[in-house]
């Protein structure tokens, strides 16, 4: 016969009666009940999984798809670029399982492809010396035209002159972002910049500036951004705007300026090193400060590929947010973006870990998947393996997250995904802290600057659903990273991340 005690944590579990966690003790042959002191929100503390699963793909046997591109096709297939020059076409990419016999080859022999696009029936992909257009015309599974459609740049052979290019945008065109030579140097035409390519596929110098891109993707308004990575002239990896005329921080591709002048006008200034942003920005009237600056080591270290979320609440509560990939980090990031006095500026947010290689290319669906590529290419990354090809969906379930970070004249709003508790009110519940990088031409830069603003006061909206936090001190030109651990939701669960990291490159003002 079996004991109480076992009969009755038998009949909690069958029965659903116990809201905490309870254990039965014996006391010299007398059972009894203890509640244990940690409640059910405790016990179950959700994780990044419970909202957004990830499906690893099967990847074909004897094949390294060191996945940096997607595009999704006409046919509801799934093409993707491997940096080592091959394009695979993944049949039923959103189904449960993807196995290796979804997979066939397009195409082989491409020199280091990492982007793809599609217009009118072709498949773009740019490779390191041109943009090349393909197509099926036999209708066997393979590409069997292929064209040059832009080739307005110079390659010299050195392994880090990377190119990534654009989705197409309403007018037929796309714009490419230009790797330095060996990252210091531009040895060829217009290597360190963005080029924008027409419709007719002439090649147009766009911004100068440029050191390492990784990614380049448009916000919800068409309006383009790019990654660029710590290095010199760059403290730490930054999402930049891309707008035409503008110069993006790193002089080693000015000297291409007299094959430009037509379409750039006058040559920026070179910046003076060891200077911070906000100072050179005062005396270089063509520089434009990153939108968001992502702080090494805490938001990745090697800032990759751009999506925005535009599939009208299928990926969840972010509509129009932008995410970010991390090779090194192995991660997703979230970014929410907003525009003060004509420049835009925002908060960044951890996402999404436990990639199995080094994120580079992200592509969002109309149906709300994310498509991660990986590789880790010999520079290593947290996922361990050399490449990978996933799927990010999202449950269906809502994390408890703070949505937007705005800034204030006086301080910041916050907005959150579910209403929070009381706990909001409390400053306590909130640390902040700023620094910014050095503006030179090291090679990255340490944190420098800091400050630690005052949270004077934290008022929570009557819906529960926004803070406004009155902050003294605030920093111009600075990263304010502020911390929300002691905040829950009104069911006590705490926020599935707690960090935000905004920068600001300009105030609130009355008049702005």
């Amino acid at each position: 016969m079996k004991s109480f005690s076992s009969f009755l944590a038998i009949s909690l579990v069958m029965f659903g009666t116990a809201p905490l966690a309870w254990s039965v003790q014996d006391n010299g042959g007398k059972s009894s009940i203890v509640e244990s002191k940690q409640s059910q929100s405790e016990q179950v503390k959700p994780s990044e999984s419970d909202y957004y699963p990830i499906t690893a793909f099967e990847l074909p046997p004897n094949e390294k798809i060191e996945a940096c591109g997607f595009q999704l096709m006409d046919d509801g297939k799934m093409a993707v670029c491997s940096r080592r020059g091959d394009i695979f076409v993944i049949a039923d990419p959103l189904a449960k399982e993807v196995k290796a016999s979804q997979f066939s080859v397009f195409a082989r022999g491409l020199h280091e492809p990492l982007s793809l696009a599609l217009k009118d029936g072709w498949l773009y992909a740019v490779q390191r010396p041109e943009v090349t257009r393909m197509r099926d015309e036999d209708g066997d599974g393979q590409a069997d035209v292929f064209e040059t459609y832009a080739d307005g740049w110079g390659i010299s052979g050195d392994y880090h002159e990377y190119a990534f290019g654009s989705k197409f945008d309403k007018d037929g065109e796309m714009a490419i972002t230009l790797c330095l030579t060996g990252s210091y140097t531009s040895d060829v035409a217009f290597r360190g910049w963005a080029m924008k390519i027409t419709k007719d596929g002439e090649t147009i110098p766009m911004c100068s500036g440029v050191r390492s891109p990784a990614g380049i993707g448009a916000n919800a308004e068409g309006v383009l951004f790019y990654t660029d990575n710590q290095g010199p002239w760059n403290g730490t990896c930054g999402l930049k705007v891309l707008q035409h005329g503008k110069f993006l921080g790193h002089p080693g591709g000015l000297k291409w300026y007299p094959l430009a002048k037509d379409v750039m006008g006058e040559q920026p200034i070179a910046p003076m090193t060891g200077s911070r942003m906000p100072i050179e920005e005062s005396k270089i009237k063509q520089l434009i400060p990153p939108a968001i600056l992502f702080p090494y080591g805490k938001m990745g270290k090697s800032a990759s590929g751009v999506a925005c979320d535009t599939t009208g609440g299928k990926f969840g509560p972010f509509e129009d947010q932008l995410f970010v990939a991390d090779q090194s980090d192995s991660t997703v990031m979230r970014v929410f973006l907003e525009k003060v006095d004509g420049v835009y500026q925002g908060a960044c947010f951890p996402f999404r870990k436990g990639f199995s290689s080094g994120n580079v290319g992200l592509e969002m669906t109309p149906t709300g998947a994310m498509f991660v590529g990986g590789t880790n290419r010999g520079w290593g990354s947290v996922g361990p393996r050399p490449c990978a090809i996933e799927r990010m969906d999202w449950s269906g379930k809502v994390p408890f997250e703070i949505k937007e970070m705005r800034l204030n004249p006086d301080g910041f709003e916050l907005t959150f995904t579910e209403p929070v508790s009381e706990s909001a009110s409390d400053v306590g519940s909130y640390q902040l802290s700023t620094y910014t990088y050095e503006y030179r031409e090291e090679y990255g830069s340490p944190e420098v600057d800091a400050t630690e603003p005052i949270i004077t006061k934290a008022v929570r909206s009557d819906d529960g659903m926004r803070v406004t936090l009155a902050v003294d001190g605030l920093q111009l030109g600075h990263v304010h990273e502020l911390k929300a651990a002691g905040i829950h939701n009104q069911e006590g669960l705490p926020l599935l991340h707690d960090e935000a990291y905004y920068t600001i490159n300009r105030f609130v003002t009355p008049e702005n």
